[in-house]
């Protein structure tokens, strides 16, 4: 009630009554201004509009396209870490190359710049971490900062090889986790969410406190493998670290599973590799996610050889590839190594009749089409 306003029995009201309606000071209440909601929401988490009910198909498509609309315009962009790989998913996807300028300083610093609007895109980075890894995982902070302030909707960094994930715990007293460090860069860089593909350790995805996808490259490799080896196969595991792996493989070819058991000898001057499983006469496959300087995959082979393996073959997800590992593989006892281009493939290895590199950019295609879209990617697991 107003000064000077009748109360409800309609006498006048005397100076020095209390006001009814404000605060002790005497101030009036600003009820308005306290009734007032607001509603923040990150730029990543628009509202979605709800389905049409009914069964049709095209309402489920008309859904597909308003989420797609609702998250801006699909921009792939690449590093320099892996460029081509960057081309064959823009072709299969689509879609053009975004367009940026990124050189370096004589420091080496890292200068970028984006050369087109993409306030309001759904912009995905692929930058694998590989070598050179750190200078490679600054240059995605570096690009995942300037998309960040130029108010790009949503940053998906797609990292198909994710580097430092073999520093996943503490092993040994005063050492770091490392590759919780790399998710808290890449996270505080203002990435919203992250694809790769084949983590050394699937737990490292909970290092993560944005949404991950978490390809396979298995599909790729039952796809190859299904012409070229006979029904007397078995995947084989190079240590009791990759089991779950391997179980896998031989769950989805119906084949056997074997296991390399590695042991120091007694005096520990060398490696004592003993085979779990049934090998004799038989099409071993070893499968793991890394392989690096190839020594314990060479190791392995010998022993599946020594065992009565009739054929022996690997297949590594991320082809590292450094030090002594080509002419390892050259000497060794595999019949054929094959890898993804995760990683750019080193021209030693593309010429090597031993070595066979298949394309992951028809599997992280579908998966940023799935993302852009906010259909399930559930279909690209094993």
């Amino acid at each position: 009630m107003s000064r000077g306003a009748l109360s409800d029995t309609g006498a006048q009201p005397r100076i020095g009554d209390p006001i009814v309606g404000a605060w002790p000071s005497g101030k009036a209440r600003d009820f308005g201004s306290r009734m007032r909601r607001f509603e923040s929401f990150r730029p990543s988490q628009h509202r979605r509009a709800r389905a049409p009910r009914g069964n049709g198909g095209p309402a489920r498509g008309t859904e597909r396209r308003r989420t797609a609309m609702q998250n801006g315009q699909l921009k792939l962009f690449s590093g320099t870490a892996h460029a081509e790989l960057a081309r064959e998913i823009a072709t299969y996807i689509g879609v053009p190359l975004g367009r940026s300028k990124l050189r370096r300083f004589t420091d080496t610093e890292v200068a970028f710049q984006i050369d087109e609007n993409i306030r309001g895109t759904d912009v995905f980075i692929l930058q694998p971490t590989c070598t050179p890894v750190d200078p490679n995982l600054v240059e995605l902070c570096v690009m995942i900062d300037a998309f960040r302030r130029s108010s790009a909707a949503r940053i998906t960094a797609v990292m198909p090889y994710y580097g430092y994930a073999r520093q996943d715990r503490k092993d040994k007293p005063r050492v770091p986790i490392s590759a919780k460090l790399v998710a808290n860069l890449v996270s505080a860089a203002g990435a919203n969410r992250i694809l790769t593909m084949d983590l050394h350790k699937a737990q490292i995805q909970g290092f993560f406190d944005i949404p991950v996808d978490h390809l396979f490259a298995a599909p790729v490799f039952i796809d190859y493998l299904g012409g070229r080896t006979e029904s007397n196969v078995t995947i084989v595991s190079p240590d009791a670290g990759g089991v779950e792996r391997a179980r896998a493989y031989a769950r989805r070819m119906s084949a056997d599973l074997a296991i390399i058991d590695k042991r120091r000898s007694d005096d520990g001057t060398a490696e004592v590799m003993n085979v779990v499983g049934e090998v004799k006469e038989r099409v071993c496959i070893i499968v793991d996610d890394i392989v690096d300087t190839a020594g314990t995959l060479t190791q392995a082979a010998a022993a599946l050889r020594a065992s009565g393996a009739s054929r022996v073959m690997a297949c590594a997800v991320h082809g590292v590839l450094s030090g002594p590992a080509f002419d390892r593989i050259q000497a060794s006892e595999l019949e054929k190594l094959v890898i993804t281009n995760t990683i750019p493939p080193k021209p030693d290895f593309a010429a090597s009749d031993k070595v066979e590199i298949l394309s992951v950019a028809p599997l992280l295609g579908k998966a940023i089409q799935s993302i852009h879209q906010e259909t399930s990617v559930s279909s690209l697991f094993i």
